[in-house]
């Protein structure tokens, strides 16, 4: 008989029955009707503020002093922000510029800043406004310098149509200001605000100052041009796209008809920009184009500076399989290089050697695994000295700080684990180096260190713990102040029913030790059997199992935990953990194919170790290249993972642009099987679990094209499963109304009915 209590609410004695049978019913119940306070679901984490993250906020160092700027809110409450000065030290504040200075003639309101900076004598003050999109970041829009002794703001360009101009930046005396517009290259006086043309053949294939979009998105060339020491000349990137072959975006979502968006993208074995560095007056003239030996269509240019005393320009060239970096002087006044370094590696070569001088200009600091570490060289410009400045069985991981003054160089490296970080500094001419990070404080520590390396602000946190940011003096490390330490996060955490979490390492046989996390449900029974879920990226520049909070991504995978599952991530050989070159350049020419095997011996070696995980249940999901080993995952291993979600994937490396994949595949007439073999689609035919493709059809990166391929095969083989396009959404698939709420939702559901 039912008692009165249960006649009314029948549920209730079903709930039971399942919460016996079921690990994390109850959980998804109770989400799904009155919210639990405790319990984490999609739209709490992504579609509020609920969880948001304190950062610091905009913040310059300054150049004359112990001092950096931020942007405030006004004391009187008023519109838009000031510039306001710090002192480290004492923490006393000065408003430089109130947000009332900084409004343009005929506004109602304060200029909105996105970004500033100051000439080197800190009189002028440059200010970024009205942003928009180019790729990955906004690069492009209006400029406006502010006169802090005449307090008169004036505008870049002239009459430039708004939210053109690309990379302002003052010359070295601040008298003058360059700029890119449409693709070409210009200097504008500040004093009667006249404007020199220093290149006119910009064009849609003709590219001046800026980079065209596989260089900008693998060799990170953005701000293309360098202003020379004193003042006089301008050396500068241009990229001919002339025959690169042009890729299309259709977007059938803002007109009647589609608007279609072509840029040249040198997809793998294709046709590159043609590259060279010219040098120009800055007053204008004729540009003089440096002898650079080779086609410049076959080596990429990723680096140049000018030397601080000599003149010269100290540029880097690689070759197309990115094995040979050239370091080389040139004269900007003849054209003429000759080389002084070579760097060579049988596997590939990153482009991780910003130039950082030395000595005054007569060193400058080197980056190289030549001895199976990855440890700092001071090399000479005569390209006769070259002498190491770390070294030992551990990896440099950054470069954060040179003080030249001292003596000191200052880098995060972490040799006792790799999945934390600990800044050190060490004398120029070596020494034994010492860890400045508290010892107490384990876990991801990143720095942003000021000129001459007194002062840094400091960002630590855990898997567990959100960041705390500081302002510390070095090399003490002393706590000077908060910048912000997210105690209201860490409140708001401290409600939920928090999983469990630990890090450990997986033999996967051989000797092969991989690292890994794994999320347990907060009321974890062994005795039960959980579904087991992945998360992976697995390719060179991705490392998962990080002591670092994973913010609302990690709160995620902690509210799939409260709702019954075992969440976890492995790092493969071939990810940038710093265990060394042979661990990192393993997987050469064969992208796809050790990580899979390592990443399914991790699954078998995790299931014979934990007996609470479901071996018919076990899933696994990443983004990008993360998207691209997760159909690797189930296509090459279907009798191991049941479901699968792949998030903007690769599903043919010979989709991919040039720089990326040759570079860890070499060229594929000399890898053709490297290539076909590490594609996904040559194994989708073995699908047999349940698979979930999701994609942005504006994806200018990874192209949705590679999922149109992936669902023709998967068709012709008769195989089922599940696509998800987002409309002319990009890679990060951030872009229109919930979007964010809505992606993860449908991951969810999708685990729901597949896991």
């Amino acid at each position: 008989m039912l008692t009165r209590r249960a006649h009314q609410d029948p549920s209730r004695r079903l709930v039971a029955v399942l919460r016996a049978a079921v690990p994390g019913f109850v959980l998804l119940v109770q989400s799904t009707g009155a919210q639990d306070a405790s319990l984490l679901t999609v739209e709490r984490i992504f579609g509020s503020e609920e969880f948001r993250e304190e950062s610091r906020q905009t913040f310059v160092w300054s150049r004359r002093g112990p001092a950096y700027f931020t942007l405030d809110a006004p004391g009187d409450g008023g519109p838009g922000r000031d510039l306001v000065r710090n002192d480290c030290a004492g923490g006393a504040k000065e408003v430089i510029v109130p947000a009332t200075a900084l409004t343009a003639p005929g506004a109602a309101q304060p200029l909105n800043i996105e970004g500033f900076s100051f000439s080197a004598d800190e009189t002028k003050l440059l200010v970024y406004t009205n942003s928009a999109r180019v790729w990955r970041r906004n690069t492009r829009g209006n400029y406006w310098v502010f006169d802090l002794a005449t307090r008169e703001l004036k505008k870049l360009g002239g009459g430039a149509a708004p939210s053109t101009l690309m990379f302002a930046e003052f010359s070295p005396d601040g008298t003058r200001a360059a700029f890119v517009r449409e693709n070409n290259l210009y200097v504008q006086d500040l004093r009667d605000m006249s404007i020199t043309a220093l290149t006119t053949d910009g064009s849609r294939t003709c590219i001046n100052g800026t980079s065209d979009w596989v260089n900008e998105e693998e060799l990170d060339i953005r701000d293309g041009y360098r202003w020379s020491p004193d003042g006089t000349s301008i050396a500068f990137w241009q990229f001919d796209t002339t025959g690169v072959r042009e890729f299309q975006l259709i977007d059938n979502t803002q007109d009647t008809y589609p608007k279609i968006t072509s840029f040249p993208y040198p997809k793998v074995g294709e046709r590159n920009s043609a590259t060279r560095l010219g040098v120009v007056g800055a007053s204008g003239g004729a540009v003089r184009w440096l002898d650079v030996p080779g086609d410049p269509r076959e080596h990429y240019l990723p680096r140049m500076e000018w030397a601080p005393e000599s003149g010269a320009l100290l540029i880097q060239q690689m070759n197309r399989l990115q094995n040979t970096n050239r370091v080389m002087l040139a004269d900007p006044r003849t054209g003429a290089t000759h080389t002084i370094l070579a760097e060579t590696d049988p596997a590939w070569l990153e482009n991780e050697n910003p130039v950082v001088w030395l000595d005054t200009g007569r060193e400058f600091l080197w980056l190289s695994e030549r001895d199976g570490w990855r440890h700092a060289y001071a090399a000479g410009v005569d390209g006769k000295h070259f002498a190491c400045i770390t070294g030992g069985g551990f990896d440099v991981i950054e470069v954060e700080a040179v003080d030249a003054e001292g003596g000191w160089l200052y880098y995060v490296a972490s040799p006792d684990n790799p999945i934390e970080r600990y800044l050190h500094r060490v004398r120029l001419d070596g020494g034994t180096p010492e860890r400045l990070s508290p010892a107490w404080q384990q876990g991801w520590h990143a720095y942003d260190i000021g000129p001459g390396a007194q002062w840094a602000v400091h960002t630590y946190s855990t898997f567990t713990t959100p960041p705390i940011v500081e302002l510390v003096r070095l090399p003490g490390h002393e706590v000077v102040r908060v910048l912000a330490d997210n105690r209201a996060l860490r409140e708001k955490l401290a409600t939920l029913r928090r999983p469990t979490s630990e890090f450990l390492r997986v033999d996967i046989g051989n000797g092969l030790l991989l690292d890994a996390w794994c999320v347990k449900p907060p009321d974890f029974d062994p005795s039960r059997k959980y579904p087991l879920l992945f998360y992976v990226y697995g390719e060179p520049h991705g490392q998962t199992v990080r002591n670092a909070w994973p913010g609302r991504h990690g709160l995620w995978h902690a509210m799939l935990a409260q709702r019954g599952y075992l969440v976890a991530s492995v790092d493969n050989r071939g990810t940038m953990a710093p265990r060394g070159r042979a661990w990192r350049k393993c997987v050469h020419r064969q992208i796809g194919i050790l990580a899979s095997q390592e990443q399914a011996a991790a699954v078998r070696a995790l299931l014979a170790r934990w007996p609470f995980a479901d071996a018919g249940r076990v899933g696994i999901w990443g983004w990008s290249g993360g998207g691209s080993m997760s159909l690797n995952a189930i296509f090459r291993y279907p009798d191991l993972y049941r479901t699968a979600m792949a998030v903007a994937p690769n599903a043919d490396q010979m989709l991919y642009d040039t720089i990326y994949q040759e570079r860890y595949m070499g060229l594929p007439a000399d890898n053709a099987e490297g290539y076909r073999e590490g594609s996904p689609l040559t194994y989708a035919h073995q699908l047999k679990g349940n698979l979930l493709v999701v994609h942005g059809t504006g994806d200018d990166n990874g192209h949705y094209q590679g999922t149109e391929k992936l669902m023709n095969e998967l068709i012709a083989r008769g195989k089922h499963f599940t696509v998800m396009p987002y409309p002319a959404r990009s890679h990060s698939l951030s872009e229109g109304s919930n979007t964010t709420v809505h992606f993860y939702g449908l991951l969810t559901r999708y685990l729901e009915d597949n896991l």
